[in-house]
Order: structure tokens, then C-alpha cells, then sequence
């Protein structure tokens, strides 16, 4: 090998190992893994308004954040937390990295309002959930008893 083309090898080898430690890799940024689990809507005893529960799981790295929910069942679908037994409409909800997001019956859930059609233990409801960094999630949700609890 000539001199010069020593020369070549060694500055082309160089700027490889430079771009490998540059780059980072797409696989290596912190992502948030989202699945959404035990999710029921109580059948409510009226045909104006249901809550749905459900856990979503995040067993990513980064944090990410709950900021709408829609339905096929509703016109209108609002994310509400509880603070010392007082239910108000949030924008969002946090889903922490390694921990999740418990909508549960007396704490944080979501409402659906403006029902179409009167819910009955047995059918299910879609929900469509959208998140500030995940693509949306879309859980079929079962329509269970009045006092189903999810235990």
C-alpha cells in the first residue's frame, strides 16, 4: 500500500468511527411504551353520562402525557382528576416513565358526555386516547354491570 493511500484509509476510517460516536442512534433516545389495560365503563343508569377507567402502562424511558380522549359512544369526552373528593376537567394527565396512569373510580377518569345511545352491560365502547408524544391508542372498552369495580 502506498503511502497516500495509507493516508486515505486511515483519514476514511477516522471520519467512520467519528459519524458511529456522532450519531447517537435513533434506538438509543428515551421513548415512552404505552398499553392501555382493564379498561370498563360502568353501564350508567342514564343515558347522559358514563365514566371509563383504565390503567395505561408506561414502560418507556421518557415520560409522556394523556391530552385527549374521544369515543364513538359520546359527543363530548373530557379527562377529570379528583383533588380532595372534587372531580374538575384537566387539559392532560401525566403517564410517568417505568409507572403508569390509574383512571380509576374515585380518583382521575374520563367522562363521557352527550351520550349517543344508552350504554348496556355487554357491548363494548371504542376510546380513542392521544398522547403529547405516542401515537394514539384505540381500546375497545367493555360496557360491564353498574357496580362492576374492576377488581
Amino acid at each position: 500500500m502506498t503511502r497516500g493511500s495509507a493516508a486515505t484509509a486511515a483519514l476514511a476510517g477516522a471520519l467512520a468511527l467519528g459519524l458511529v460516536a456522532c450519531s447517537g442512534g435513533e434506538g438509543d433516545e428515551a421513548r415512552p411504551a404505552l398499553r392501555a389495560t382493564g379498561a370498563y365503563v360502568p353501564q350508567p343508569p342514564t343515558q347522559e353520562v358514563a365514566g371509563a377507567f383504565l390503567t395505561i402502562e408506561n414502560t418507556g424511558d421518557a415520560d409522556d402525557t394523556l391530552v385527549s380522549v374521544s369515543s364513538d359512544a359520546a359527543g363530548t369526552v373530557e379527562i377529570h382528576e379528583t383533588v380532595d373528593n372534587q372531580m374538575r376537567q384537566v387539559d392532560s394527565l401525566p403517564v410517568p416513565a417505568g409507572g403508569e396512569l390509574d383512571l380509576a373510580r374515585g380518583g382521575n377518569h374520563v367522562m363521557l358526555l352527550d351520550l349517543s345511545r344508552r350504554l348496556v352491560e355487554g357491548e363494548t365502547v371504542s376510546l380513542e386516547l392521544r398522547f403529547e408524544t405516542s401515537d394514539p391508542i384505540t381500546v375497545d372498552v367493555p360496557v360491564e354491570s353498574a357496580t362492576h369495580t374492576g377488581e
